[in-house]
């Protein structure tokens, strides 16, 4: 997909000219980098095609580890803002966007700027001696609405002559973003607190599980992002069956073989329909947006838990017009 490069034009009145004669200057709109699909895609939702924005790691790549082609260090040295997650979710990015940052340009870190380190969560997959928070904040809707508030403040920092427009699509992402949070709280409310329990195959949901309290059961994916030892997995089957959940979830995108055991061993329901940075989709596509991904995952894990899902399935997926760069 080849980004579309938006410009203006400035009229500038030609001296002791009595027609006032006119050149036209062009001028291109604020060049933007980010990192995983989700945050591409709210500062695409604030930006639209105001601003240049590209992606750069791959949808379905494991961000935690992802390492950028040398070949990035281009894009990014021609950017004027660098939107990252942060709290430590794409380091080898981050390091090589400040190798690479021009005069001017800065890196803003959304995850840092949206709450603040008390609010940190640390857990089974991040503990606090390691040194890094979970940082999947964009699976909690306030959150990504945080976010984005972030990106309008920054876009119209940089380009004042959009601050209007740029507000006004803040604006419908955070009703957007209300919309999808009022259906989950409703759906959580037809939940038991035993059915609000999670056991997925990568540690995604934590703000998702303390502002809709639902319990994260555990994540197969330890803390070393490697598969966890037999004897976790025993664990975790004990405590699939001790628990009585329903279903347990997997990821379309990375299968796994040891959640597949862990489902036939408690006799449980395996769903292997989760994504967590990986957008629904093509680039293009109504659905293929931040927005898109949530309602996929809170249906796919209110159903199977036997839940009610229809106030999310109402929820709309159209969001501004999205031109940004997704590398696939």
């Amino acid at each position: 997909m080849v980004a579309a490069v938006a410009s203006t034009s400035v009229l500038l009145a030609v001296p002791g000219s009595a027609g006032a004669a006119v050149n036209r200057v062009p001028r291109e709109d604020v060049r933007v980098v980010t990192t995983v699909a989700p945050v591409t895609s709210i500062v695409a939702s604030v930006g639209s095609d105001l601003a240049t924005i590209h992606g750069l790691v791959p949808e379905g790549a494991d961000s935690h580890t992802f390492e950028p082609a040398p070949s990035a260090a281009r894009e990014l040295s021609q950017a004027d803002v660098v939107f990252v997650n942060g709290l430590g979710l794409e380091d080898p990015t981050e390091r090589l966007a400040r190798r690479n940052l021009k005069p001017g340009a800065e890196i803003v870190e959304l995850g840092a700027r949206a709450i603040t380190k008390r609010q940190y969560l640390y857990d089974f997959s991040f503990p606090k001696s390691g040194g890094k928070p979970n940082p999947h904040l964009w699976t909690n809707p306030p959150y990504a609405k945080s976010y984005a508030r972030v990106v309008a403040d920054v876009l119209a920092r940089r380009d004042p002559r959009h601050a209007a427009e740029f507000e006004a699509n803040f604006r419908r992402f955070a009703t957007q973003a209300d919309a999808l949070d009022a259906a989950m709280k409703q759906a959580s409310a037809s939940m038991t607190d035993r059915q609000r329990r999670l056991l997925t195959y990568h540690d995604a949901y934590a703000y998702f599980g303390r502002h809709y309290r639902w319990k994260i059961v555990g994540a197969i994916q330890v803390s070393s992002f490697e598969d966890p030892t037999p004897r976790q997995v025993g664990r975790l089957i004990m405590q699939v069956r001790r628990l009585g959940v329903p279903a347990i979830f997997g990821s379309e995108v990375f299968p796994s073989p040891v959640l597949e055991q862990i489902g036939d061993e408690a006799h449980v329901r395996y769903v292997d329909k989760l994504r967590d940075d990986d957008l629904p989709g093509e680039p293009g596509d109504s659905g293929h947006s931040w927005l898109g991904l949530m309602k996929l995952d809170f249906v796919t894990m209110v159903k199977a838990l036997r839940g009610d899902a229809s106030p999310l399935l109402a929820v709309p997926t159209s969001l501004v017009r999205d031109r940004a760069v997704y590398p696939q």
